[in-house]
C-alpha cells in the first residue's frame, strides 16, 4: 500500500498529457506531473518510479520526485514563511508548504524563525502535519545504545548543561557543555557517540570517538594534514581551543594528547607554535 508522508516506489499504469499515473494500490492511481518526470529517458507503463506522496489543495493524493527536508515520522528545523489564522506555514522544500497548527506550538513563533518538529498524518485530514511537542514522540523505548557506539544526531536546543539532542530520531540525548568545543546550533546534523547510559535512560553524548578508536583516529587525521601541508602545521599546545576545533573537530585537551603521543612515538617534533614531520 502507498504511504502518504514518504517515498514510495510505484509503477507507471497509465499516461496522460499532463503527466503519468501511478498505481498507489488502495490509494488508486496517482498523478505525478510531467513536471516531476525524470528527464533521462522515456517512460513506458510498468516502469518504477520512486516518488513522494502527499495531499494536493483537494486532499487527493499526488507525487512529486522532489525531495522533502522530513518524511512523516521524522524531525527537522523548518523555516516559518507564513502566519495564518489556521497555523503557520513551514518550508520543508516541496512547492506545498507544510502547516504547524498554532495548537502545536510550544512558543510564539514568527515568520523567519526556525523551529524544530517532527511530521505526522493527522488522524482527521490525513494532511502531513507538523508538530513541536517532540516529547510525544521521543524516549517511546528502552535506549539500545551502547557506550562509544555512534550514532546520528539532530541537535535540538541549548541548555544550561549543553545541548540536547535528538538521537538516531528515538531518544534524547545530552551533549555536555565540557564536551562542546565547537559551534552549535538548533537544527544542526552531527555524527556523534554514545557516552553513558544511565540507568535512569538518560543519554550522554560526546562529539568524538570514544577510547582507543578515537585517540588512533585523530592521530592518523594530524599526520595526514601534516603531510598534506609538506611537513609543519602552525598548531602547538598554545593554540586556542577554537582554532583546533575547527580544523581537527575536536577538544584541545584530546589534540594535545594526541600530539604527545605522537611525539612520544618520534612520529613528529614539538615546537611552541608549530608542529612538523621529522
Amino acid at each position: 500500500m502507498a504511504a502518504i508522508g514518504r517515498f514510495n516506489t510505484l509503477p507507471i499504469v497509465k499516461r496522460a498529457d499532463f503527466g503519468v499515473y501511478l498505481d498507489g494500490g488502495d490509494e488508486g492511481e496517482i498523478l505525478l506531473p510531467n513536471r516531476y518526470l525524470p528527464k533521462d529517458h522515456i517512460h513506458a507503463i510498468g516502469d518504477q518510479l520512486k516518488v513522494f506522496l502527499y495531499l494536493d489543495s483537494e486532499d487527493r493524493p499526488i507525487a512529486t520526485t522532489e525531495t522533502p527536508k522530513a518524511q512523516v515520522g521524522e524531525f527537522a528545523s523548518l523555516k516559518v514563511v507564513d502566519n495564518t489564522s489556521v497555523g503557520l506555514f513551514l518550508d520543508w522544500g516541496l512547492s506545498k508548504d507544510v502547516l504547524l497548527p498554532h495548537s502545536e506550538t510550544l512558543r510564539p513563533l514568527k515568520v523567519g524563525d526556525y523551529c524544530l518538529v517532527y511530521l505526522y498524518l493527522d488522524d482527521h485530514t490525513r494532511r502531513i502535519t507538523a508538530t513541536t511537542h517532540l516529547d510525544r514522540h521521543l524516549d517511546l523505548t528502552p535506549p539500545p545504545y551502547q557506550p562509544g557506539e555512534s550514532v546520528d544526531l539532530l541537535v535540538a536546543a541549548r541548555t544550561d548543561l549543553g545541548f540536547k539532542a535528538i538521537v538516531n530520531g528515538q531518544h534524547w540525548g545530552l551533549i555536555h557543555n565540557n564536551d562542546v568545543f565547537r559551534f552549535l546550533r538548533q537544527g544542526m546534523r552531527e555524527k556523534g557517540y554514545i557516552k553513558e547510559v544511565r540507568d535512569d535512560g538518560k543519554i550522554s553524548l560526546s562529539l568524538q570517538p570514544l577510547g582507543d578508536s578515537g585517540r588512533d583516529t585523530l592521530q592518523n587525521l594530524i599526520l595526514k594534514k601534516l603531510d598534506e601541508a609538506g611537513g609543519v602545521l602552525p598548531f602547538s599546545d598554545r593554540t586556542p581551543p577554537e582554532l583546533i576545533a575547527r580544523e581537527f573537530g575536536v577538544s584541545k585537551g584530546n589534540f594535545k594528547k594526541a600530539i604527545g603521543a605522537l611525539f612520544r612515538r618520534e612520529a613528529i617534533v614539538i615546537y611552541q607554535d608549530r608542529i612538523k614531520l621529522p
